[in-house]
């Protein structure tokens, strides 16, 4: 039998900023033994420095890298090290905006001893209050023709954005075709025997893509409702968290994900509109965007709705596609 103390890959996803808050916490709510492995892409000083003194009183592995990292590589990073150091059987990934509640990691660890399961998700929920709305419960994936016959890929998820006190049941511990990787816990075998994560997908699809490939090789994918976690997006950008944001949600880095999702699927058209796609991505780096809250701020929201609309939304893309050229 292997030690079946698991391994926690605390990664970041978007921003640097959360990160104290939501490692001291996961600290605090994880009484059971745990390894856990941080990954620091290029964070600021400030995050670099509280990490290191952390690292150093809590005793747990630090790798820092002096790039900006997609997540997949950050993820591949801890699970080589979790491979190379540790016996363990389990890897979770949590990310770095993530506050986890009491008793989360052992009710995922007890889901996947008993179910066999290669990949398992909590219930995600998002925004403060922690636990008051569900981000989603598992949900479908798959590969399908659309209404002109092409192969596309789909997603949908359960329970998605519903508040929790709207729940006409209780969650149950059920199999899904779907998770998220805002927090996944995975299968040490598993990731092995499909090679890690695909680092090639840069910002979009990485957990759909995660999905089918451990259905495809034979793994089941388990929901635990016990185990909870709240995705917490910050309020506002700091100047230090910008440069990744940006860079994580770029034009270059989607086009060249989309590519590479297209020719692994077979897929014959990726839909860029309906909220998905480029469309979604333009959307969530304006929440990035310090014109918009300047204009709101100063005009008010009508002539902010209009600003978003008639200047920004054309012309960003453009800057953006300008600004943020590198690649990983």
């Amino acid at each position: 039998m292997k030690n079946n103390i698991p391994v926690i890959a605390f990664v970041p996803r978007e921003v640097f900023s959360t990160t104290e808050k939501c490692l001291r916490q996961l600290y605090e709510m994880t009484s059971e033994p745990f390894n856990l492995v941080c990954i620091d892409g290029n964070s600021d000083k400030e995050t670099q420095s509280f990490l290191e003194s952390f690292a150093e009183e809590k005793g747990f592995k630090l790798i820092r890298s002096d790039r900006y990292l997609p997540p997949n590589r950050a993820r591949n990073m801890a699970y080589r090290w979790a491979k190379e150091n540790t016996d363990a059987d389990y890897i979770v990934f949590v990310d770095n905006d993530v506050l986890v509640s009491k008793n989360w990691l052992s009710a995922l660890v007890k889901c996947a001893d008993e179910t066999g399961a290669g990949l398992v998700g909590p219930t995600y929920y998002e925004h403060l209050p922690e636990c008051s709305k569900i981000h989603m419960f598992g949900g479908q994936c798959g590969l399908k023709r659309d209404e002109k016959n092409r192969l596309i890929y789909f997603e949908k998820h359960d329970c998605q954005h519903l508040p929790a006190a709207e729940l006409t049941s209780d969650l149950v511990r059920k199999q899904t075709e779907l998770i998220e990787f805002h927090t996944v816990l995975a299968r040490m075998d598993m990731l092995e025997k499909i090679g890690g994560l695909d680092e090639a997908l840069l910002c979009h699809a990485e957990h759909g893509d995660f999905s089918m490939t451990a259905t495809k090789n034979g793994y089941e994918i388990w929901l635990e409702p016990e185990a909870k976690i709240t995705y917490v997006p910050p309020q506002h950008l700091t100047r230090e968290d910008r440069q990744f944001f940006f860079l994580r949600w770029s034009e270059h880095w989607m086009l060249a994900n989309q590519q590479h999702f297209k020719n692994k699927w077979g897929l014959e058209h990726i839909s860029n509109k309906h909220g998905r796609g480029l469309e979604w991505l333009r959307m969530h780096r304006s929440y990035g965007c310090q014109s918009i809250h300047r204009v709101r701020k100063l005009f008010g929201e009508r002539v902010a709705r209009f600003y978003r609309k008639k200047i920004f939304k054309p012309l960003e893309p453009k800057w953006n596609r300008f600004k943020y050229r590198s690649h990983p």
